[in-house]
């Protein structure tokens, strides 16, 4: 059963101005429950929702025990969780998502990047709150329940590769790929990959922002293959990463 918590409204925030909801975008915090809370709730940034991690000892601290999701900041109010972004042609995702941050303690160390896994009983949550928001906003599609860095994917990581994106889709919640086409186009791809400007199209179909050099490119890729690929995310373009491009964009796009 989903436990919604208002017990601490964030700072930051402002109105919509009429822009529709459109996307969930998930982030890890980097850090424990408290700070985590703390930063979100004064520190100029924020989130519609924080779900805490069952093995942070600092949650059971403040003396709660189930988990529940804490809502931060209204729906009906901009969060300022997805900083500059782009999906789908939009930029600046703000003003038209909602943003989930998951107590996680993944590190970047200089660019070698540590991700630890989310606690079975996180992911249900993040689950069931995701069920609860799709419920309200029937005009977020599979393809807008998204990584930060599938909408800043120059700048950001989170949530990371350890997500179980195929079990959230398995559950209702965001998009994946149809295996036998996947493995069509992988026996095609197999044979010489696609010219890198109709993969540039491809990327671009299916939600992402252009490519403006080689290193954005390889970023992209990364930040793809973390959603949909994870275990090998190297930003080295392949062709099962092809492959699985064009079978999400033949189930989704429609092309």
């Amino acid at each position: 059963m989903l436990v919604v918590d208002s017990s601490f409204p964030a700072r930051g925030f402002n109105e919509r101005n009429g822009e529709p909801v459109r996307q969930v975008v998930l982030h890890y915090t980097a850090a424990p429950f408290a700070s985590s809370l703390r930063t979100l709730t004064q520190d100029g940034v924020s989130a519609h929702y924080l779900l805490a991690d069952p093995d942070d000892p600092g949650y059971h601290a403040t003396g709660y025990d189930e988990l529940r999701a804490f809502r931060l900041v209204d729906e009906d109010k901009c969060a300022w969780h997805a900083g500059v972004s782009h999906w789908g042609g939009r930029d600046s995702l703000n003003r038209h998502s909602i943003g989930i941050e998951m107590v996680n303690l993944a590190r970047d160390d200089s660019g070698v990047f540590t991700f630890p896994a989310y606690a079975e009983e996180q992911v249900d949550v993040l689950i069931a709150l995701v069920r609860d928001i799709l419920g309200r906003y029937p005009q977020i599609g599979p393809v807008d329940i998204l990584g930060h860095s599938d909408v800043a994917y120059w700048r950001k990581s989170d949530p990371g590769p350890r997500l179980p994106w195929r079990c959230l889709f398995e559950a209702g919640v965001g998009a994946w790929f149809d295996e036998p086409t996947r493995a069509m186009y992988q026996r095609r791809f197999c044979l010489g990959l696609p010219p890198e400007v109709e993969v540039e199209r491809a990327f671009q179909r299916y939600g992402y922002r252009p490519a403006w050099n080689r290193r954005a490119f390889e970023l992209r890729t990364r930040a793809f293959q973390m959603h949909f690929r994870a275990r090998n995310y190297a930003g080295v373009l392949d062709e099962e990463t092809c492959a699985i491009l064009y079978a999400l964009n033949e189930r989704y796009r429609g092309v």
